[in-house]
Formats: structure tokens, C-alpha cells, sequence
């Protein structure tokens, strides 16, 4: 039979706990038992910090006051990076209040452990940590990423570089054809003629902890090229892509503001893009933030709309006021349920005073489509292809002059 140390071999434990002499106190106690490397940390920002730094851990052994200061937000960050698998929470307060905890805990999708006492005591923790090991589970929950994902130091070295560009897909007036915009797309331009794509190099981004420090050198490429735009004296309008995650940040919208300011752009000018499935347990930093955007005067913009199944809750819930039309209700917009619901999204955005934009325009019948039902922003193919930022500054549409009028008529 085997013994407790090889039952316990090479697991991961973190310590979340924000008072000294409990933390200390439950770090030898998961010491005694051996076997197990133990990360400590007081509060949720330092702990995510520890993580990101050092990778995942198994279970997370957290103290219900930290939870409820800032570890809930810290507990949707490792749940969606997939940095922690377990959580065993450690109080002694009322059972209701611990009960409500658990609840939030299983919502973020990670799996409740059980329950110990302060202070967490061997003979509790130990069968909890051993149905643990005994499930079939892989042990270590880390950031998945391929094996042929760059690795931190190549991601720096392109940092430095400055690789990481700013490309360009127009938006436009349905009605007219009139250019509104563009969405900033993230590229890796590895050399003159390699450029990657987000999927090949996103998820080690996220797992190095270098997702803002791209986001932001993008924000500023989109901005150079906006005044570029705007100097003719048009309006440009820009859409930017959002994890949940960044706004968990409390100083996020303090730089988005500072950085405005120093281009002199006004924040009506900017649109923040987020998927409605990164949002499904939004802590309260990130709705804060996203008020706080309104409130500074930038747009909101619910992505992949109709992808989940909580849509309509977001809209409700969250400060959106535009809604991007997911591009597989496009593609298929000749079946019955995508064209019931592409009329459904318009009627509701409308009774809603939000914007729609349709994403995903290919076809000369898609637009004309849309322009029956009454949206009045999209981008596709049809229009244009992501760009580079040298490529959009000089850019014009190049398809067959009659044909793009036909195109862009009212249908009749």
C-alpha cells in the first residue's frame, strides 16, 4: 500500500491567505505531510502574480476574507488561464456566508475540494488532498500551449523588436460604402515575409503574463494611424479586442485614459471589443472597468453575439451599447433560424438604442440581405482583408467600380 508521501508526490499547493501567522501555520501543516511544494501568497493579485511566474498549481488552499476582498476576481483569472484545478477553502465563519463562497467557487468552474477549518488542520486536509491525488485528473493545472508555441525569451526578443503590428480591417456604412473605421487585429511580423497570425502565438502571450504589454504598444499603433486618418478630416473610428482579464486590472482604464489624452483623441473614438463567453463570470473590477470606460466616453461592444448561450443576460446585465453579429449568422443567412435571428438581433438593438455591426460580409447577397433588414455597419471580405498599417494608410477599395456600386445600392 502505498504510503501518504507517495500518494503526495510532486503535488502543488498555493496558500492564499492574508493573515501572516495562518498562512505560517498552514504551510507547515502542508509541509508536515511531505511531499508537497507550497506557493504562499496574502492577497489575490499577489498570488496571480506568483502563478503567472512560476505556473500552475493543483489546488488553491484559500481563506474566505481574501476571497471576498479580491480573490474572487483572482479566482476567474486562474479558472479561465487554467492555473489552478482544486480549491479547498479554509474559515470560520457562519456556514451561510461559506456556503455562498462555495457557490461562487463552482461557477468559475473549478472544482471545490472541500472544506477546512481555521486553523487547517493535517488529519482535515489530508483526506482532502488525497481524493485529490487518487482522482484520475492531470495533477499540475498549467496554461496549455503547443509545443511549437514561441517561448518567453523569443516573445521578448520580439517585444524589442517591436513585431508585435497593429493590422487593419475596415468597417463601413452598409448604405453607402463610406469607410467608419477599422478593427485593430494583432500580427507577428517575424520578418519581411512571415507574418503569424494570433492563434500561432496567443496563448504563451497570455501565459507569460505579456498580454498588456502587447495590447498596449497595439493601442498606440492604432492611434498614431487614427490621427494619420483623421488628419483629412474624417472621422476614425477604432475597435480594439479585450480579454475579461485586463480589465480585472484597477489601473487599466487609467492608462487607456492617459494614453488618449496624449494623442489628443477622444475616446468616443474607440471602440473596446469583448466576446460575451470571457465574460460569463465577470468579476467586479471588470464590470467596474467596463463602467468606467462609459463613463470616460469610449463604446463597449459585445463580440461573437449569439455564440453563447448568456447573450441576452450580458445586454442586461453589462454597459454595451453595440453588438457585433457573430459572422456564422452571415454565412448562413438563406437559412431560416440564422435570418429569423440576424432580424431579431437588429429589432432588439434598436429597442436597446445600440449599435449592430455585422462581421464576416463576403457576398454581394449578404449585403444587399442586410441592407433589407436595416444594419448599417459591417466588414467582411467583401470590403477588405486585414491590412498593414502602411497598406491602410495608402488604402482604397480596389474591386470593379460598378460592380462595388451595384454592391452598396439600396436593394430595391
Amino acid at each position: 500500500m502505498p504510503s501518504a508521501r507517495d500518494l503526495f508526490k510532486r503535488l502543488r499547493v498555493l496558500v492564499l491567505e492574508h493573515h501572516d501567522v495562518q498562512r505560517a501555520l498552514t504551510v507547515k501543516t502542508l509541509l508536515g505531510i511531505g511531499s508537497i511544494d507550497v506557493l504562499q501568497a496574502a492577497d489575490g493579485q499577489g498570488a496571480l502574480a506568483l502563478l503567472q511566474r512560476h505556473g500552475g498549481v493543483d489546488i488553491a488552499l484559500c481563506d474566505i476574507q481574501t476571497l471576498v476582498v479580491d480573490g474572487l476576481a483572482f479566482l476567474s483569472c486562474v479558472s479561465e488561464a487554467r492555473l489552478v484545478s482544486g480549491v479547498i477553502i479554509c474559515s470560520a465563519m457562519p456556514g451561510e456566508l461559506v456556503h455562498a463562497v462555495e457557490q461562487i467557487v463552482r461557477l468559475q468552474g473549478l472544482e471545490l475540494l472541500g472544506h477546512a477549518g481555521k486553523p487547517a488542520l493535517a488529519q482535515v486536509l489530508n483526506p482532502l488532498l488525497q481524493a485529490y491525488r487518487a482522482n484520475s485528473r492531470p495533477r499540475i493545472a498549467r496554461p496549455s500551449v503547443a509545443p511549437d508555441q514561441p517561448g518567453a525569451e523569443e516573445i521578448h526578443r520580439g517585444i524589442n523588436r517591436q513585431e508585435f503590428c497593429a493590422w487593419f480591417q475596415p468597417k463601413f456604412h452598409l448604405s453607402n460604402g463610406l469607410i467608419q473605421g477599422a478593427e485593430v487585429l494583432l500580427r507577428w511580423q517575424r520578418s519581411p515575409g512571415e507574418v503569424w497570425s494570433p492563434a500561432t502565438f496567443l496563448p504563451a502571450v497570455e501565459q507569460y503574463g505579456l498580454l498588456d504589454t502587447i495590447f498596449f504598444s497595439l493601442f498606440e499603433q492604432g492611434l498614431r494611424l487614427q490621427r494619420h486618418m483623421c488628419s483629412a478630416g474624417n472621422g476614425f473610428k477604432l475597435a480594439f479586442n479585450l480579454e475579461a482579464s485586463q480589465l480585472a486590472c484597477p489601473h487599466f482604464v487609467d492608462r487607456i485614459r492617459d494614453m488618449l489624452s496624449a494623442h489628443g483623441a477622444s475616446p468616443a473614438s474607440v471602440t473596446f471589443e469583448l466576446t460575451e463567453t470571457g465574460l460569463l463570470q465577470a468579476p467586479g473590477m471588470c464590470i467596474t472597468n467596463m463602467v468606467r470606460l462609459r463613463m470616460l466616453g469610449c463604446d463597449l461592444s459585445i463580440d461573437d453575439f449569439g455564440v453563447g448561450y448568456s447573450s441576452l443576460e450580458r445586454l442586461c446585465q453589462l454597459p454595451f451599447n453595440e453588438v457585433k453579429l457573430d459572422a456564422g449568422f452571415i454565412r448562413d443567412f438563406k437559412q431560416p433560424r440564422s435570418g429569423a435571428v440576424i432580424s431579431a438581433v437588429l429589432g432588439l438593438a434598436r429597442g436597446l438604442n445600440m449599435r449592430v455591426v455585422a462581421e464576416g460580409i463576403e457576398t454581394i447577397e449578404q449585403l444587399r440581405s442586410l441592407q433589407s433588414l436595416g444594419c448599417h455597419l459591417g466588414q467582411g471580405y467583401l470590403y477588405a482583408r486585414p491590412m498593414s498599417e502602411a497598406h491602410m494608410t495608402n488604402w482604397a477599395f480596389t474591386g470593379d467600380p460598378a460592380l462595388w456600386r451595384t454592391a452598396v445600392s439600396p436593394a430595391g
